[in-house]
């Protein structure tokens, strides 16, 4: 049986479970492993206290990550596509592992961040509009 995410150790096994299928991920993988090139060693630890200020509201991130995207975005196609799959991927890794209230929570989180970035990154006045 499944449980909730309880705790910083529960956060360190979904974020490495979904990076692990992002790398994998056709979509999006390049994205971070080419574009990025992404050192995991720095990044995961910063992903872990991302999500566990977001998910328990602890203040242990620190960091600009619209920034950090804004950057990529000048590298790499960020378009409502990516963003998700994204969100899909890490949806799935969620079900996949937890199950329960704080599940559910860090999912409609990572909903609000992901459009919130990809409405930031992809502004109206940007975007084709095809009559």
């Amino acid at each position: 049986m499944k449980t909730d995410i309880q705790n910083r150790d529960d956060i360190i096994i979904l974020v490495n479970t979904f990076y692990y299928e992002v790398q994998k991920n056709d979509k999006i993988g390049t994205i971070f492993t080419d574009v990025a090139k992404v050192d995991w060693s720095l990044h995961l630890p910063k992903m872990y206290d991302f999500w566990e200020s977001i998910l328990f509201g602890k203040a242990v991130y620190k960091g600009n990550p619209m920034l950090t995207h804004f950057k990529l975005k000048e590298k790499a196609t960020m378009q409502e596509q990516e963003f998700s799959e994204w969100k899909n991927t890490f949806f799935t890794t969620v079900d996949e592992l937890f199950e329960g209230g704080n599940a559910e929570i860090i999912k409609q989180k990572a909903q609000s961040i992901a459009d919130l970035m990809h409405f930031k990154l992809n502004p109206p006045e940007s975007r084709i509009n095809i009559v």
